[in-house]
């Protein structure tokens, strides 16, 4: 793969950009804005090969079948899953947590078992396990970080215990863009007689993943992170447990055989995939995937690994501003989480709109988290490979006067 594309041209892939020239876009962590080919790729299904898959025996269903079933193939392949239908369609990765607290916990669950969540979780991958608990009577343990957000495997060993039945951990934090030792993490879960479910929305977007080496039982993941449309999200799970698992919804599409008193569900994957699929969402999410494979990975990480390292060093540098997780540059991964001494991440977002630049301000869906480093809210700003150097300079450049905009003396 080629270590050099042209940013000006990667930049005309998204209109976006060219629709809004005067815009900074650093909410990529959020949702990434969208590759034209994706949105395309869905287009050109509805407009022109429309029928609904997995339902007709003419020509055109066929077509939209086999369209939709390379999507599911394109996915697996590109997270290394071993077979195609331990990719589950959903709408997002919240979707694919609250599929797994249900269809797994019934599996799995009972009174007085126990789940490890990472204090570091988005609330996705937080309340369906909560939920799960409540339901089954069954406790959530929260597994903590330390004031940088790294994870050790002692402080996990520590935890593990005989009725540990669930371990649940993000690969990337959406606050701190640190990468997580999941490998690790997914040894000692099982060693311990553990599932371990990983949260890749962050992740899958940025660095090449590959499920069967870290050996993790599911993995979830959104698309519209990834440059695909909203609405298209992933469940990886190794087959062994998805055969085992019960449907998560009953409808059409995901039975055999149903009588008056009895149904036959389908086999993997459509078990899971009840009712009339997101055909055009999945496509377009095979289109992104073609792109990412086109750019590849030692150029997205190269160029996001340089804009991230340019982006937080120059914040760091700024007085009064603190940066959240590590102090380490390249440690950050597209995120950069920060806070201004004596001025709300909320007012920082305002000033900064009115300068065309787009970033978050809050608790990022990760209100423990915020809890447990003694702060109510933050300011972040997350990038991808189409960001420019240019773009961070406007960023730190409206950063550096918002405390005298606040009235502060510097």
């Amino acid at each position: 793969m080629s270590m050099h594309h042209d940013i000006r041209k990667i930049r005309e892939d998204f209109p976006f950009f060219t629709a809004n020239p005067h815009l900074v876009y650093l909410d990529s962590s959020a949702t990434s804005q969208r590759y034209k080919g994706a949105v395309e790729a869905a287009s050109d299904f509805y407009l022109y090969h429309n029928a609904s898959p997995l339902r007709g025996l003419y020509d055109m269903s066929i077509q939209a079948t086999e369209s939709f079933e390379a999507a599911r193939q394109k996915t697996a392949d590109f997270i290394h899953a071993g077979h195609a239908c331990e990719i589950i369609f959903t709408r997002n990765a919240s979707e694919s947590f609250n599929l797994l607290a249900s269809s797994l916990c019934s599996l799995v669950l009972k009174e007085g078992d126990e789940i490890i969540v990472g204090i570091t979780e988005h609330h996705s991958n937080m309340l369906p396990w909560r939920d799960a608990a409540a339901r089954f009577g069954a406790t959530v343990t929260y597994w903590e970080c330390d004031s940088e957000g790294y994870y050790s495997p002692e402080s996990l060993q520590a935890l593990l215990k005989p009725n540990t039945r669930i371990v649940t951990v993000t690969q990337m934090s959406n606050v701190f863009g640190l990468e997580n030792d999941i490998k690790t993490f997914a040894r000692l879960a099982h060693e311990n007689g553990s599932l371990f479910v990983a949260d890749g929305a962050q992740s899958v977007p940025h660095m090449p993943v590959d499920v069967q080496d870290l050996d993790v039982d599911f993995l979830c993941f959104s698309g519209h992170k990834m440059l695909a449309p909203f609405g298209i999200g992933v469940l990886y799970g190794k087959k062994k447990l998805l055969d085992k698992m019960p449907p998560y919804m009953s409808g059409g599409e995901m039975i055999d055989i149903v009588t008056r008193d009895r149904v036959k569900y389908s086999q993997l994957p459509h078990k899971f995939e009840a009712g009339t699929v997101n055909a055009g969402g999945a496509i377009a999410l095979g289109a992104a995937i073609d792109y990412y494979n086109s750019l590849g990975f030692d150029y997205i990480q190269s160029r996001e690994s340089e804009l991230t390292a340019y982006m937080c060093e120059q914040i760091l540098n700024l007085p009064h501003f603190s940066v959240m997780g590590s102090q380490d540059p390249r440690e950050h991964h597209g995120i950069v989480t920060f806070k201004i001494e004596g001025v709300h991440p909320h007012d920082i977002s305002a000033i900064l709109s009115q300068e065309n630049i787009c970033i978050r301000a809050g608790h990022h869906c990760a209100h423990p988290l915020h809890q447990h480093m003694g702060v109510m809210s933050s300011t972040r700003a997350s990038l991808m490979f189409y960001n420019t150097k240019e773009e961070i300079d406007r960023l730190i450049s409206a950063l550096s006067g918002i405390r005298r905009a606040m009235g502060y003396e510097e």
